[in-house]
Parts: structure tokens; sequence; C-alpha cells
């Protein structure tokens, strides 16, 4: 049995880390979620483009500013938002 796979893709812990503190450097999310650098820009980046998150610049530091009322991509979830899935799973976390 493979015991590798999660519930829940990149995407979805990268919001939840980032709703804990929108100030996380690139380095500081990859360690969280133990992946590459890499991995964190590019799933920043969907997530930029995709209108879930918005990014401004504070010096060199990135702020991210996520967009709560943005809705689920999924089928079986579309009717939910970003902000149901932060808000229920953040409190397990």
């Amino acid at each position: 049995m493979r015991d590798s796979w999660t519930f829940l893709g990149h995407h979805a812990h990268v919001l939840i880390a980032l709703d804990k503190n929108p100030d996380y450097k690139i380095d500081q999310l990859a360690e969280i979620l133990g992946v590459t650098t890499r991995s964190v820009v590019n799933v920043l980046q969907d997530l930029v483009e995709g209108g879930y998150l918005t990014k401004t610049k504070d010096g060199r530091r990135n702020h991210y500013e996520i967009k709560r009322s943005a809705p689920l991509r999924h089928l079986t979830s579309q009717d939910r938002t970003v902000g149901d899935l932060i808000e229920y799973l953040g409190k397990f976390s």
C-alpha cells in the first residue's frame, strides 16, 4: 500500500498556510509543504492567475491576500468557496 498520498493537494496546503501567515517566504512554504521552492512558486503562480490570491510587494518580500469568496474548482465542490475550505480545515491545524 502506498502511504505517500494525501487528501489535499499542494494548492490547498499553500492556502491554509498563507491564511495563518500571509507573509511566509517561498522557502518557508516549501519547508511546511515538504516540496521544492520551484513547486511552491508554480502553485503560487497558479493561485494568483486563477484569481485565488493577490500578491503585493513589501520591499523584497511578498504579501499574499486570499480571495476567500472565490469558488472551489471541482464539480463536487463548486458551490463552496476557498474561505469555506480554509475555515473548516484551519480549525484542525
